[in-house]
Protein backbone atom coordinates (compact mmCIF):
# COMPACT_ATOMS: atom_id res chain seq x y z
CA UNK A 1 0.00 0.00 0.00
CA UNK A 2 1.45 3.62 -0.60
CA UNK A 3 1.88 6.14 1.68
CA UNK A 4 -0.95 8.26 -0.22
CA UNK A 5 -3.34 5.67 0.74
CA UNK A 6 -2.61 4.98 3.82
CA UNK A 7 -2.71 8.74 4.58
CA UNK A 8 -6.56 8.49 3.24
CA UNK A 9 -7.64 5.63 5.33
CA UNK A 10 -6.41 7.62 8.22
CA UNK A 11 -7.99 10.97 7.45
CA UNK A 12 -10.85 8.95 6.57
CA UNK A 13 -11.04 7.67 9.90
CA UNK A 14 -9.82 10.37 11.99
CA UNK A 15 -13.48 11.99 9.80
CA UNK A 16 -15.66 9.15 11.26
CA UNK A 17 -14.23 9.31 14.31
CA UNK A 18 -15.25 13.22 14.91
CA UNK A 19 -18.55 12.50 12.88
CA UNK A 20 -19.37 9.74 15.79
CA UNK A 21 -17.78 12.06 18.81
CA UNK A 22 -20.65 14.73 17.24
CA UNK A 23 -23.06 12.71 16.96
CA UNK A 24 -22.91 11.33 20.53
CA UNK A 25 -22.00 15.29 21.56
CA UNK A 26 -25.60 16.52 20.24
CA UNK A 27 -28.01 13.67 21.38
CA UNK A 28 -26.66 14.25 24.42
CA UNK A 29 -27.45 17.90 24.49
CA UNK A 30 -30.93 17.24 22.94
CA UNK A 31 -31.89 14.89 25.84
CA UNK A 32 -30.48 17.28 28.30
CA UNK A 33 -32.37 20.53 26.65
CA UNK A 34 -35.34 21.79 29.07
CA UNK A 35 -37.92 23.97 28.02
CA UNK A 36 -39.64 26.63 29.42
CA UNK A 37 -43.72 27.27 28.80
CA UNK A 38 -45.43 29.96 30.61
CA UNK A 39 -49.14 28.46 32.22
CA UNK A 40 -50.82 30.35 29.21
CA UNK A 41 -48.72 28.23 27.06
CA UNK A 42 -49.79 24.66 28.64
CA UNK A 43 -53.75 25.83 28.21
CA UNK A 44 -53.19 26.31 24.68
CA UNK A 45 -51.56 22.85 24.74
CA UNK A 46 -47.77 24.03 23.22
CA UNK A 47 -46.17 21.77 25.57
CA UNK A 48 -44.71 18.88 24.57
CA UNK A 49 -45.88 15.21 26.07
CA UNK A 50 -43.89 12.81 27.88
CA UNK A 51 -40.97 15.24 28.44
CA UNK A 52 -39.70 17.29 30.78
CA UNK A 53 -40.04 20.54 30.74
CA UNK A 54 -40.09 24.08 33.36
CA UNK A 55 -43.30 25.90 34.03
CA UNK A 56 -43.27 29.18 35.45
CA UNK A 57 -45.07 31.79 37.49
CA UNK A 58 -46.94 32.88 40.46
CA UNK A 59 -47.82 30.55 43.18
CA UNK A 60 -51.50 31.38 43.25
CA UNK A 61 -52.91 32.59 46.80
CA UNK A 62 -55.04 30.16 48.93
CA UNK A 63 -53.60 27.40 46.62
CA UNK A 64 -50.98 25.72 48.62
CA UNK A 65 -51.95 22.14 50.32
CA UNK A 66 -49.68 19.42 51.98
CA UNK A 67 -51.12 16.28 52.13
CA UNK A 68 -50.83 13.64 54.93
CA UNK A 69 -47.57 12.05 54.39
CA UNK A 70 -45.80 16.05 54.75
CA UNK A 71 -44.04 15.64 51.46
CA UNK A 72 -46.16 15.77 49.02
CA UNK A 73 -47.78 19.02 48.09
CA UNK A 74 -50.15 20.63 45.77
CA UNK A 75 -50.14 23.91 44.50
CA UNK A 76 -51.41 26.40 41.19
CA UNK A 77 -48.91 28.15 39.00
CA UNK A 78 -50.37 31.54 37.51
CA UNK A 79 -49.45 33.94 34.81
CA UNK A 80 -52.60 35.77 36.00
CA UNK A 81 -54.38 34.49 32.58
CA UNK A 82 -54.17 31.09 32.75
CA UNK A 83 -53.38 28.47 35.92
CA UNK A 84 -51.82 25.10 36.29
CA UNK A 85 -51.95 22.88 39.25
CA UNK A 86 -48.68 21.29 40.17
CA UNK A 87 -47.94 18.68 42.35
CA UNK A 88 -44.35 18.12 44.13
CA UNK A 89 -42.95 15.72 45.96
CA UNK A 90 -40.23 17.00 48.16
CA UNK A 91 -38.83 19.58 50.19
CA UNK A 92 -39.72 22.78 49.27
CA UNK A 93 -36.89 25.58 49.41
CA UNK A 94 -36.89 28.15 51.91
CA UNK A 95 -38.23 31.25 49.89
CA UNK A 96 -41.21 29.09 48.44
CA UNK A 97 -44.26 31.33 49.24
CA UNK A 98 -47.82 32.06 47.61
CA UNK A 99 -48.06 35.11 45.77
CA UNK A 100 -43.91 34.59 44.79
CA UNK A 101 -42.20 33.88 41.51
CA UNK A 102 -41.87 29.91 41.02
CA UNK A 103 -40.00 27.55 38.35
CA UNK A 104 -41.08 23.98 38.78
CA UNK A 105 -39.23 21.16 36.05
CA UNK A 106 -41.34 18.26 35.55
CA UNK A 107 -43.75 16.63 32.86
CA UNK A 108 -47.74 17.16 32.55
CA UNK A 109 -50.11 14.27 32.74
CA UNK A 110 -53.05 13.55 30.50
CA UNK A 111 -55.66 14.77 33.61
CA UNK A 112 -53.97 18.54 33.61
CA UNK A 113 -51.67 18.49 36.17
CA UNK A 114 -48.19 19.60 36.31
CA UNK A 115 -46.26 16.93 38.17
CA UNK A 116 -42.84 18.51 39.26
CA UNK A 117 -39.86 16.61 39.78
CA UNK A 118 -37.84 20.12 40.94
CA UNK A 119 -39.47 23.09 42.38
CA UNK A 120 -36.97 26.56 41.90
CA UNK A 121 -38.10 29.59 44.32
CA UNK A 122 -37.11 33.29 43.65
CA UNK A 123 -33.93 34.06 45.60
CA UNK A 124 -35.17 37.68 46.69
CA UNK A 125 -38.10 39.66 46.72
CA UNK A 126 -37.41 41.19 43.19
CA UNK A 127 -36.27 38.35 41.61
CA UNK A 128 -38.73 36.29 39.18
CA UNK A 129 -37.16 34.20 36.28
CA UNK A 130 -36.95 36.68 33.23
CA UNK A 131 -39.50 34.70 31.15
CA UNK A 132 -42.08 34.24 33.74
CA UNK A 133 -41.88 37.96 34.11
CA UNK A 134 -42.48 38.55 30.48
CA UNK A 135 -45.47 36.29 30.68
CA UNK A 136 -46.84 38.04 33.97
CA UNK A 137 -46.55 41.59 31.98
CA UNK A 138 -48.03 39.73 28.71
CA UNK A 139 -50.81 38.53 30.61
CA UNK A 140 -51.47 41.80 32.52
CA UNK A 141 -51.08 43.51 29.58
CA UNK A 142 -48.08 46.33 30.11
CA UNK A 143 -44.56 46.40 29.14
CA UNK A 144 -41.54 46.60 31.39
CA UNK A 145 -41.14 49.78 30.14
CA UNK A 146 -44.39 50.97 31.49
CA UNK A 147 -43.71 49.33 34.82
CA UNK A 148 -40.14 50.37 34.98
CA UNK A 149 -42.02 54.22 34.91
CA UNK A 150 -44.48 53.33 37.19
CA UNK A 151 -41.79 52.67 39.83
CA UNK A 152 -39.26 55.49 39.45
CA UNK A 153 -42.85 57.49 39.69
CA UNK A 154 -43.56 56.05 42.81
CA UNK A 155 -39.92 56.53 44.44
Amino acid sequence: MKARHRRFIWIGAGVAVLGAASALVLNAFQSNLVFFFTPTQIAANEVPRNRAFRIGGLVEEKSLARESDGLTVRFVVTDTAASVPVVYKGILPDLFKEGKGVVAQGEIGSDGVFRASEVLAKHDENYMPPAAADAVNKARGTTAAAEKTTKTLQR
